[in-house]
């Protein structure tokens, strides 16, 4: 959340206002009146005025000083400063056979990011944003994704960094009813699941593209984006492990979407990744994935409403992929709110074939297969995910919410175990949100085709995060 303040510089007119009111005044002459009669005598007709001779034209006439008078100043004035900081404390702990049992990790980082927003000028706009992640305690007491030496210890993936988080360069035409942005720049498309910022980490990712949205009629609208680099969360450290570091890439992202219903809307996607970084492994994420999603809200009502989304995907190698493969992508959900108490569950499936589970390596993994992170690559047998999940508001406007999560394979009839997560948020004014946060993932019962060692994995966070 980014407040935003505006400063203008209004034009001073207080002279120029003096001088047209005493003009006036001077110009209108006392008449004559004739003597014993009190009428005044017809007036005396002035000479004509001479015309003026023409202005001659002046390089401080025209585009040029209005630019320099009025847009530009008009531009800088409404330009928007955005500072957000957010401290965390993260404590992980997984517990499993031989080198699957690890220590107990404890993070206390701090997040700073720093942004100006300009203002448009000519339909032009520009974002500059830099971003710092540092640890307010030892960094020895946790494994900040294999960057700082602690591979025994369970992964909390937020390395000290500092980076440029965006830089970017738009064109906006609100005849043509478009948008060009090129640059360093955050995506977001849809609901994450397969574009996304990962904002749960404490350095986003976001990504060197060149993009173009469009709505050419009313409720369409039209999306393209080319990324070359994808700058991804574990930062770009010293001593990060291969698997863990940016993307180079040769990606097509296309979206399309009608939202002229009035309880749904549809869309379409086309997501062609060529990524690859200096590990091997890393071309298995090249991947071509074709789908689309109908989701939606109804008033079932005074007090109700009903929440839908079908959502349906194939996935295949693509690019530089070595593998060879085919998997299919479900995703079923149904909820209510009924005032402060809201409801519902879904159905996920994340297909295999060939020994390859689908994929979704530009997503922001946080949000979906639960809090735990145990599923950020899913299974070679591939994953059913069925979930619920149950909110109420507290009094002092505090939601709590309760997720249940139940994992199994796609192919082999394998139990992946289960998942509780719960959650504890507050407003503190405008400015400030504190969050308290639990994940707790039992597996120690997984049965094979398992994708790991059995383990268990708990989780623990307490934030406080301030937005400008």
């Amino acid at each position: 959340m980014t407040i935003k303040r505006n400063q203008t510089f209004p034009l001073t007119c207080g002279s120029a206002l003096v001088l047209i009111i005493t003009a006036s005044v001077y110009a209108q002459e006392k008449p004559y009146i004739l003597p014993g009669t009190g009428q005044p005598a017809s007036p005396v007709p002035a000479a004509a005025a001479k015309p003026a001779a023409p202005a001659a034209k002046s390089a401080e006439t025209g585009t040029f000083n209005s630019l320099f008078s009025t847009e530009l100043p008009d531009a800088i004035g409404k330009s928007k400063l955005s500072i957000n900081s957010r401290l965390r404390w993260e404590q992980a702990d997984q517990d499993g056979p031989g080198a699957a049992d690890l220590k107990e990790s404890n993070a206390l980082t701090l997040r700073t990011r720093f942004g100006l927003t300009s203002g448009s000028l000519y339909g032009f706009q520009g974002v500059l944003e830099g971003e710092n992640v540092v640890s307010l305690i030892d960094s020895d007491n946790y494994n900040a994704a294999g960057s700082n030496g602690q591979p025994g210890r369970t992964v909390i993936a937020d390395p000290e960094t500092t980076e440029l988080n965006q830089a970017w360069l738009s064109y906006s035409s609100t005849n043509l009813h478009l948008t060009l942005k090129g640059g360093r720049q955050r995506l977001v498309l849809d609901n994450h699941r397969f574009v996304g910022d990962v904002g749960w980490r404490q350095n986003m990712q976001t990504f060197d593209a060149a993009s173009l949205e469009a709505k050419p009629i009313k409720d369409f609208s039209v999306y393209y984006g080319y990324v070359w680099d994808v700058r991804r969360p574990f930062g770009d450290v010293a001593g990060l492990p291969a698997i863990n570091q940016d993307f180079e890439s040769d990606s097509h992202l296309v979206n399309v979407a009608y939202s002229g219903w009035k309880y749904g809307r549809l869309a379409g996607y086309s997501y062609l990744l060529d990524l690859e970084n200096s590990a091997p492994a890393s071309l298995g994420n090249s991947t071509a994935t074709y789908g689309g999603y109908f989701a939606g809200t109804v008033p079932v009502g005074d007090k109700v409403n009903l929440a839908y989304r079908a959502e349906f995907a194939w996935q295949s190698d693509y690019g530089r992929s070595p593998l060879n493969y085919e998997a299919e992508y479900y995703n079923f959900e149904l909820g209510a709110t009924i005032q402060k108490f809201a409801m519902g569950g879904g159905y996920e499936l994340l297909g295999s074939d060939n020994g390859q589970g689908f994929k979704t390596p530009l997503a922001t993994l946080h949000a979906f297969n639960g809090w735990a992170d145990v599923f950020l690559n899913t299974p070679a047998a591939g994953l059913q995910d069925i979930y619920g999940f149950a909110q109420y508001t507290l009094p002092w406007q505090m939601p709590l919410r309760l997720v249940y999560h139940k994992y199994d394979a796609d192919r082999g009839g394998g139990d992946f175990g289960q998942e509780f997560d719960a959650q504890l948020s507050k407003k503190l004014g405008k400015n400030w949100t504190a969050l308290a946060k639990y994940a707790f993932y039992d597996g120690k019962d997984a049965t094979p085709p398992s994708f790991a060692a059995p383990i268990d994995v708990q989780k623990f966070w307490l934030q406080l995060e301030f937005n400008f």
